[in-house]
Parts: C-alpha cells; sequence; structure tokens
C-alpha cells in the first residue's frame, strides 16, 4: 500500500470527512466524506451512513457526478441533501445547473423535491412540524422564482457580468458578491409533488450573506442572523425572528456594542442561543461569549460570564436545561457540558469538561437519550466519527468511511516562557529516526487567524508531509491565540510585530534547544497571518535559512482598506498600528531566501500583498535574475487557500523543494509540472 505522506497523489486520495447529520431518533447517522475526482480537479463529497452503535460498517449512500452536501433528516427518517448532479426526471438538464434538493428515502430512490434558479443551500428541517428552511440566491428585482430565472436567462444571454454595488462589502473570501443575493425559503417536502417554496425574506439586501438560521420545532418561526449596515461602510450582525406564515420579522438581539451569530433554537421551541461577539477597538480584543434569548422576545442572558473560553459549536441537550459546547483549550478544543443554572446573570451556571483527549471536536450531535456524537480529529489524527463516552470522558471511534494513516513520527509538546513571563506551549511533531545522534532539522509553522490555535488536523498546513522527508515541525500558539484565554489574546492586540514575534522566537529556542533538532538547519513558513508572521521574521531575523510565506500580508497601509472586510480589520489597524507592524517597512532587512505564494482569487489579502513584496524583494537583488534566491508560486484560479487537489500537489511540490535547496543543501529542481 502507498505510504500518502511519502506520495502526495496519494495524500490528495485520503478521504476526507466533514460534517454529520444525526436522524431525530438517533439510530442514523450520516457523514458527508470527499475524495478527488478522476482528473483531481476538485474534491467531490458522497454522503456515508455510520452506525451510531459501532457495530455495522460504514456504508456509502450516494455516488452523484457532482456529489451531495448538507445532510440532514426530516421526522419520519428520510435524508434531504444537495447536489448539482442530473436530475433524472428531467429531460434536458445544463451543466452548470445550481443544486437542488434531493430526497432519499429510508427505503426506494433519491429524487429531487425542490429547486430555484439560484439553487437551494443549507436546508434545515422543523424536528417535528418536517417543513424546511433553506437558502436561495435569487436576482434583486425578482419577485417570484419565474421571474428570477427570467432575468438570469437575459443575463447569460446578453452576456451580461457588470454588477452593480450600493453598499459594502462588494467581494467575500474568494467570491464576488452580487448580482444576486440570499432569500430564505421555506416549504414542506411530501409525495405529491416538488416543495412550493415560500420566500421569507423578498428584500433582503446583504442581510443574509453567511448567515447562520435555524427553524423551531413546529416549524412556525426561523431564527436567523441579520446584518445590518452602518455608516462609513460599517455593518454588524443581529438575531432575528421570522415568522413563517406572515414573513413578519421582529429583532431578538441587538445591541450597537456586538454582533450576533450562530442561532440554535431549543428542543421545546422557546429558546435559542447563540454566540455574541463584542466589537472590537484599536486596544481591546473582542470576546466571545455565549447568550440565550427568549424566542417570544425578551431580555438576553449571559452563559457561563465566569468561563474565560470562547465557544464554537454549540448544540442544546435533549431536556433543554444544559447546552453541549466545544471551545479552544491548550492546544486542544475539547466538549463541554454547560448547565444551565436558574439565575438570570448566569453566575450559577457550571462548565464541566466532557472529554479529556489531545482532540479537536466538531460537528456535535445530539442523540434523544443525551449521547453525543462529533467529529474528532487532532494535530494527529484525521477527523473521525465518535460516540462521546461521557462517564469515561473520551471518545468511543465508530466505524468509518476510512482508517486513518500510520504516521511517519510521533508529537510531543515543547514549553517556553514569553519575554513577559507568560507560559508558551506548542506542539511538535518529530521524524522518525530524529535522535541525538541524527538530530531533525526543524520548520517553524505559524498558524494564521490571527485568532486561531493548532489543535486540529490540517490537510492544507500538514506537518506530517514534512514529517516524511525527515523534518521536525514546530507548531506553536504564539500571543493572539485561542485557548489560553482573553489576557493571552490581548498580548498581542494592535501590536502583532512585538508579542506574537517574541513568543515564537522563544519557542523556537526552546526547539532547537532538544538534543533531536537540529538547529542549524531551520526554515520558517505560514499562511494567512501566519503568512503575514513569516514575512515579519524575515525582515527581523537571518537565523531562518528559508522562509515561506502564503498569502501573507505584506504592507497594512495597503492591505486595511482593500480587503474583502475593512471595516473589521480597521478597527484595530490604526494609521499608526500598520506602520508600527508592517513588514514592508523592514525589507532592506530581508537575507533569507524567500518563497511567496498568493492566489489571484484571495480576496481576504489581495493578489497586490503578495505583488508587492515580490517587487520589493526583486528590486534589492543586485545579481542578475539567475542568482535571485527568491520565488514567487501564482495561482491563477486559487484563492486564499489552494482547493483543487492537482494544484495542492504543486503546492507541496514546490514548498518542498524550496526547503530542500536551502534547508537541506540538495540542487534546486523545478517541479515537472511547471518547467
Amino acid at each position: 500500500m502507498t505510504d500518502p505522506f511519502a506520495d502526495l497523489h496519494a495524500y490528495q486520495r485520503l478521504p476526507r470527512v466533514a460534517g454529520l447529520a444525526l436522524s431525530p431518533d438517533g439510530t442514523r447517522l450520516v457523514a458527508a466524506v470527499s475524495v478527488p475526482d478522476p482528473d483531481g480537479t476538485r474534491f467531490r463529497p458522497a454522503l456515508w451512513e455510520i452506525d451510531p452503535a459501532g457495530k455495522q460498517p460504514a456504508r456509502r449512500l450516494t455516488r452523484g457526478t457532482t456529489g451531495e452536501s448538507s445532510p440532514v433528516f426530516t421526522p419520519d427518517g428520510d435524508l434531504l441533501f444537495t447536489s448539482a448532479r442530473p436530475d433524472p426526471a428531467v429531460t434536458e438538464q445544463p451543466a452548470d445547473a445550481p443544486a437542488a434538493l434531493w430526497r432519499l428515502p429510508v427505503s426506494g430512490e433519491a429524487h429531487v423535491v425542490g429547486t430555484r434558479p439560484g439553487g437551494i443551500a443549507g436546508p434545515v428541517v422543523a424536528r417535528s412540524a418536517g417543513s424546511v428552511v433553506a437558502t436561495a440566491m435569487t436576482l434583486p428585482a425578482a419577485v417570484t422564482a419565474e421571474d428570477d430565472d427570467t432575468r438570469r436567462t437575459e443575463r447569460r444571454e446578453r452576456k451580461v457580468t457588470a454588477i452593480l454595488h450600493a453598499g459594502y462589502p462588494v467581494r467575500h473570501w474568494d467570491s464576488d458578491l452580487g448580482p444576486d443575493e440570499p432569500r430564505l425559503v421555506v416549504g414542506t417536502v411530501t409525495d405529491n409533488g416538488p416543495v412550493d417554496w415560500r420566500d421569507l425574506t423578498p428584500t433582503p439586501g446583504a442581510a443574509l450573506r453567511e448567515a447562520a438560521y435555524d427553524i423551531t420545532p413546529d416549524g412556525a418561526t426561523v431564527v436567523a442572523g441579520w446584518r445590518v449596515t452602518g455608516p462609513r461602510g460599517t455593518g454588524r450582525s443581529v438575531v432575528v425572528a421570522i415568522d413563517t406564515a406572515t414573513g413578519e420579522r421582529r429583532t431578538l438581539a441587538d445591541d450597537p456594542a456586538y454582533e450576533f451569530f450562530g442561532p440554535v433554537v431549543s428542543p421545546d421551541g422557546r429558546q435559542v442561543v447563540c454566540r455574541r461577539e463584542s466589537l472590537s477597538t484599536p486596544t481591546t480584543s473582542p470576546d466571545v461569549r455565549l447568550v440565550v434569548l427568549p424566542v417570544a422576545g425578551g431580555a438576553a442572558r449571559e452563559v457561563a460570564p465566569g468561563w474565560d473560553r470562547w465557544p464554537g459549536d454549540v448544540r442544546w441537550t435533549p431536556h433543554g436545561a444544559a447546552l453541549v459546547v466545544t471551545a479552544d483549550d491548550g492546544g486542544r478544543s475539547p466538549v463541554f457540558l454547560v448547565e444551565l443554572g436558574d439565575g438570570v446573570d448566569g453566575t450559577d451556571d457550571r462548565v464541566n469538561r466532557l472529554t479529556e483527549d489531545d482532540g479537536a471536536y466538531t460537528d456535535l450531535q445530539i442523540a434523544p437519550d443525551g449521547t453525543v456524537y462529533a467529529l474528532r480529529s487532532a494535530v494527529d489524527a484525521p477527523p473521525a466519527p465518535v460516540r462521546i463516552d461521557t462517564a469515561a470522558r473520551q471518545p468511543v471511534r465508530l466505524p468509518g468511511p476510512a482508517q486513518a494513516p500510520a504516521l511517519p513520527g510521533s508529537l510531543t509538546e515543547v514549553v517556553a516562557t514569553a519575554e513577559d513571563g507568560t507560559p508558551l506551549r506548542s506542539w511538535l511533531v518529530l521524524p522518525a529516526g530524529a535522535s541525538e545522534q541524527a538530530p531533525a532539522p526543524l520548520v517553524l509553522f505559524i498558524h494564521g487567524g490571527p485568532l486561531g490555535s493548532w489543535n486540529a488536523w490540517q490537510w492544507r498546513w500538514n506537518p506530517w508531509l514534512l514529517a516524511a522527508r525527515g523534518y521536525a515541525v514546530l507548531l506553536p500558539d504564539p500571543a493572539l491565540s485561542t485557548g489560553y484565554g482573553l489576557d493571552f489574546i490581548a498580548r498581542g492586540w494592535g501590536a502583532w510585530g512585538a508579542a506574537p514575534y517574541t513568543d515564537l522566537m522563544a519557542v523556537t529556542d526552546a526547539a532547537v534547544a532538544r538534543p533531536d533538532v537540529d538547529g542549524d538547519r531551520t526554515a520558517a513558513m505560514g499562511g494567512s497571518f501566519g503568512g503575514y508572521m513569516a514575512n515579519w521574521v524575515a525582515g527581523h531575523t537571518g537565523r531562518f535559512d528559508a522562509i515561506v510565506a502564503h498569502a501573507g500580508l505584506w504592507a497594512l497601509d495597503q492591505f486595511g482598506p482593500s480587503t474583502d472586510d475593512a471595516s473589521y480589520w480597521l478597527r484595530e489597524m490604526t494609521p499608526q498600528m500598520a506602520r508600527d507592524n508592517s513588514p514592508h517597512l523592514h525589507a532592506d532587512a530581508i537575507t533569507s531566501p524567500m518563497l511567496v505564494i498568493h492566489g489571484d482569487h484571495d480576496y481576504r489579502v489581495p493578489i497586490g500583498e503578495a505583488l508587492r513584496l515580490w517587487w520589493d524583494l526583486v528590486s534589492r537583488h543586485d545579481g542578475d535574475e539567475a542568482d535571485l534566491p527568491h520565488r514567487f508560486l501564482y495561482f491563477p484560479d486559487e484563492n486564499h487557500w489552494v482547493l483543487t487537489p492537482n494544484n495542492a500537489v504543486t503546492w507541496y511540490e514546490t514548498v518542498l523543494a524550496f526547503l530542500g535547496h536551502h534547508v537541506l543543501g540538495e540542487e534546486w529542481t523545478t517541479p515537472d509540472v511547471l518547467r
């Protein structure tokens, strides 16, 4: 069997599990599993059923040519999903047909039950009534689905691609926003024909972009995030309740000092829990808390106000008296049980950790008997379905679609002390065979975010691919990382080049002090904010033999106004902060060879950052191009990430060649596909 960490193409073929759906009675568990299509140009998801009892092997449910996603169960146990695969009931269907809503009955074949001209996405089912709410992209002036289809046809036939904006933002991550807008539609799946969608939000504008939503068990109310605009290009998210019969909308949570996200309705339909994030300032980082709101309207109640961790995924227990929550915590992301007390201020809420292992948990699902299911990953384990044994506080792995691959090394931790005395920790991946007699060269991996943590499996930035080639890989959580409390984040807020940088150097010093790590052969690399830090490191130390900066911020005066969400970043990034922390002002000090990587469709960190960095490197090189130590890997059709399998292979081939040349002293060899 091919070693997937030694063979980049075999690595790309490893099944990737993402997303869980549990039937209302708790007897069926479904996950989406992605593998590359035959030509390696995209990942194709399929749905697999997993036995919650852990007795039967997983079985594949769908095999569509375009893939299936967003699984959700109806009250009677049928499976709904979205897919753009051809509908066998339609004789002529365009190749670029949008995703439709499909129904796979307990017994029988899958068939289309709901369509819209702009596609159907994100279905959510009322647990008792069975009505479905979903997102339908719709042109702003369209009144009906037929009207929307006519307008789309006219644009297509006239080859009009222009978008007229009257607000901000105009782009998001890798997508141009518009000309259509997301609307919420609701309908009921029956055996008598397609869903008759009703438009709940006929004129939402940009209010529902990136919005999460839920529906009460009786199907009477949809609770959703709703973006409201402010002056000077600002905006924030509130939570609204929408009557599914009348479309009447009322606001549940709105405070000018906060944003509200991710509402989840309680089992009895009377309450909703959501995340509340304080708006940051140049000197104050955001804080994220859970709040509970009555669906009928009333004051918000903060959950566990003394708990200094930021909640991630959240679900209600069946009786509605507690919440099951994930949160970053010390290089892990455990599952917690938050028991809600009787007090109005939340001070009598009790937080108990349900998992004591090193895992990072996502996609929580709660069975009627209270059993918790989730996807568990870790730095040394890809995502896999588990049942959480709350008594033992350990996950029980369920037979899934794929076995975990054997790793080419081991995982340990490194601790250090920051300049201000703060304890620091990092994961350290060691290749097989690393020892005092054969110390491994070190690669410092810097995570993005910056509000994040190395605590889960990474498909894009996978340290085990480097370990398979003999490198030790350091995965630090410097200042601004989550899982260590608000004070730890505040150490780097508005001062990206200060504590985050000195923390990285402190943990690197601790790693190279180990006898099994070679401190004379080192490299640093990172993506997004990690790319920013790689750029900052390049201008502040020559200790690294090579530096790789993927999608990195370079000139903060340029980045702030040109990113896709300037209003968010400019809360922190004052002109003075940009001057104090911009890597481009230290270009003259760069001595390490740099590999710059960027995708042209990256709107979060626009391509101008890489172009300016590349010019600053090239224009400071006194020799001819044959002697230039730097390289620029440019992807015209990729974005902030490199998502297509073949491009990802090329990414790794180039990074490994660059590190091999400058760290290991190997002869430079351009990957064949780039010659």
